[in-house]
This record gives structure tokens, sequence and C-alpha cells, in this order.
């Protein structure tokens, strides 16, 4: 029988705003957690949290992730290539502020990704993504804390 400590939770932590809220999260639920970085970000070691540091170059940290995560595991990542990987290997994905991606829409935000890069080479600039506030914390936590719980009501029963 499997049980939900024998998943992790892998984290693209380059930009990652929540890293409290996660490793919070995965202690109450006894899930370890990964945490994947480039040698540029400072990452600190906590109870049931686990670091790897990889080089910086461009893709270093998703390249990582993407060798090392199996069927099951739950990937946080804002990044659309990565989070298409995970799905494609079976994973759980969240982004940063609680979306939850599926096979359903990732085409699309692959897409929606390239037309936007298309446009900021032509010169065209959009806002960027909205500062993170406190709200969107306790959403990503909400989030987290509902697969988690999914996760192993599907392990017990």
């Amino acid at each position: 029988m499997t049980s939900i400590r024998s998943l992790q939770i892998v984290v693209d932590g380059d930009a990652c705003p929540v890293k409290k809220e996660i490793a919070e999260t995965a202690r109450a639920f006894g899930v370890p957690v990964l945490l994947v970085s480039s040698y540029d970000h400072f990452l600190r070691e906590e109870e049931g949290v686990r670091t790897i540091q990889v080089d910086r170059s461009d893709q270093s940290a998703d390249l990582y992730i993407a060798n090392h995560i199996v069927r099951g595991d739950i990937v946080i990542t804002q990044d659309y290539g990565l989070a298409a990987l995970a799905l494609s290997k079976s994973c759980h994905v969240l982004s940063n502020r609680g979306r939850i991606f599926s096979d359903q829409d990732i085409d699309f935000l692959l897409d929606s990704r390239h037309h936007q890069a298309k446009a900021r080479k032509a010169g065209h600039y959009g806002k960027g993504p909205k500062k993170m506030v406190e709200e969107d914390r306790i959403i990503f936590q909400h989030k987290l804390t509902k697969l988690l719980q999914k996760l192993q009501e599907n392990v017990s029963s």
C-alpha cells in the first residue's frame, strides 16, 4: 500500500514566494519537501525540507526537477514548461498562487506564453504579474492543504 509519505513536494525555489507556507503544510502532513534553486539564491534547510542547489544557467533547476520527480509527486512552479513536464510524469502541479495545472489547460497556457514572448520581441510589454499579497499566500496554502487531504484520503480508501 502506498503512503502519502512516499511522495514528495518538489519546489522550483528560485522565485518561489511561498516557501514558508509549503514547509508548514508539508510538516503537518509528514510529507518531505525538496527545494531546488540555483547557487544565486540562499536556501535554508529546516525540518522536513531538503535543499539542492544547481548551477546558475537558465534551465538548471527545471532540468534537475524534471529528472528527479516521479509519478504522484507534487511540483510547485510558476513555469509552464516545467509544469508540462511534470504533468507528463503524472505529477500534481500547483503554481505559487495555488493554480492547479492540468492536462486540459497546459497547452493553452504554453501557447499563451509563446504569443506573449513574440509580442515582447516586437516591443509590446505588459504589466507583468501582480504583486503577491497575503491573500495569495492563504489561497496557496489552502489549495496545497486540500490537495494533500485528497491524496491522503485516496491512500486510506
